[in-house]
């Protein structure tokens, strides 16, 4: 059987395989190529370079390459070598992940020994894209400069709102202190930073009483007012105290400005609860003569008590269909953002003491300094001061 002919890259592989490991040997490495242990040795004196008569030279060889295949495999050993250098040094910077920023920055730092083009083709990268990279680096150090000082920012106003604003709210909140920048920018650096707003969750819990008498209708799902002290709404919620204790919290809300006019909170839902939310607004506001109070069918609502202290206090008595939590939705959206934003995914307080604590704060802060996306991210004692200097001055003129 005549000699084998083996093409010049399947003896440069065959010799880098011997180079690769230092336990390697010859004979092992033509057991596995399945070549004469002669053969692959001829290879590897070509590839060094080694001339006849030297301490390993052989007999000559029919197989044996002439000298244009000695110098391509000596080309091709040499590249393959560099190769292997390259890419052992290139790991180092992939520890996070093969981005595409790691492989330009290696270039980069490597370039003087290896060059641009040799680097670039065994990362498989475009010399265009990296010197465009590279072009650009200036830029792009000043803008994540910059993304830290505003993530920095950003972290300030989420910290602030105890965890609950979203990318809108810390956009306005930045704003008003003087930082021009987009809601896009805000998303962007949220996401680098892993922030993000709470999340509304809806719920709903109303007891009607068939055989009370209802009132009309006389917001229509209009949950707007031109006007502060013209519109409320009110309901219910339940507060989960710990222990299968519960709380519940009453609200009287303008529809004008978002303002929480009055609450209540106690451990029981009898109609004084409705009575005395409603008795705090009036205080708050100094007289709710001729507004309309609107609520869902809830027995308190429906209740002759309850009648009788909006009849006292001036109040027209409205109420959404039974059974449709879209026709009291201002409240309804109202209490479950205040749940959302004080529990936290949690399911509820660990005692009647936390619950009224986390209210009071949360209440307060809601009129003061919360943003309300409908009033334009501003808060509702914000929206009724700024409101109040308007009237004032279309009066005098």
């Amino acid at each position: 059987m005549g000699m084998k002919q083996y093409p010049a890259e399947f003896k440069a592989d065959a010799v880098a395989l011997y180079r690769s490991g230092p336990g390697a040997t010859i004979k092992a490495v033509a057991a596995d190529l399945g070549v004469d242990t002669e053969t692959l040795r001829n290879w590897i004196r070509a590839a060094d370079g080694r001339r006849p008569g030297s301490h390993f030279a052989a007999q000559p060889d029919a197989s044996a390459p002439d000298s244009t295949e000695v110098a391509a495999l000596r080309k091709r050993v040499r590249e393959l070598e560099e190769e292997r250098d390259i890419l052992r040094k290139a790991a180092r910077y992939f520890g996070d992940g093969d981005a595409l920023v790691n492989r330009f920055q290696f270039v980069e730092d490597h370039q003087r020994r290896h060059g641009v083009k040799r680097l670039c083709i065994v990362l498989v990268i475009a010399r265009s894209s990296f010197y465009y990279w590279r072009k650009t680096t200036a830029g792009r150090a000043a803008r994540q400069a910059a993304d830290a000082k505003l993530a920095a920012k950003v972290r300030a106003v989420h910290r602030a709102s105890d965890g609950t604003y979203g990318v809108p709210r810390i956009t306005a909140e930045l704003r008003e202190d003087g930082e021009h920048v987009n809601h896009k920018r805000i998303a962007r650096v949220m996401r680098t930073i892993g922030l993000a707003g709470v999340r509304l969750r809806r719920h709903r819990t109303t007891v009607p009483d068939p055989a009370a008498a209802k009132a009309p209708d006389l917001i229509g799902r209009d949950f707007t007012a031109q006007a502060v002290n013209t519109k409320y709404v009110g309901d219910i919620t339940y507060l989960s105290a710990g222990g299968g204790k519960f709380c519940y919290l009453t609200t009287v809300i303008d529809l004008a400005s978002r303002c929480l006019a009055g609450w209540a909170l106690a451990d029981h839902m009898r109609t004084e609860l409705v009575i005395d939310a409603l008795t705090a607004a009036e205080r708050t506001r100094g007289s709710l003569k001729g507004a309309i109070m609107h609520t869902d069918h809830g027995a308190q609502y429906t209740s002759r008590a309850f009648a009788d202290a909006c009849r006292r206090a001036g109040v027209l008595q409205s109420m959404s269909a039974v059974g449709s939590s879209t026709d009291n939705a201002a409240a309804e959206s109202f209490n479950a953002t205040f749940k959302r934003e004080t529990l936290k995914d949690r399911k509820g307080w660990s005692s009647e003491r936390e619950a009224r604590l986390d209210a009071f704060r949360w209440l307060h802060r809601d009129n003061t300094r919360r943003r309300h996306s409908h009033l334009g991210h501003r808060s509702p004692i914000a929206y009724e001061t700024a409101s109040a200097t308007t009237t004032t001055l279309t009066e005098a003129a």
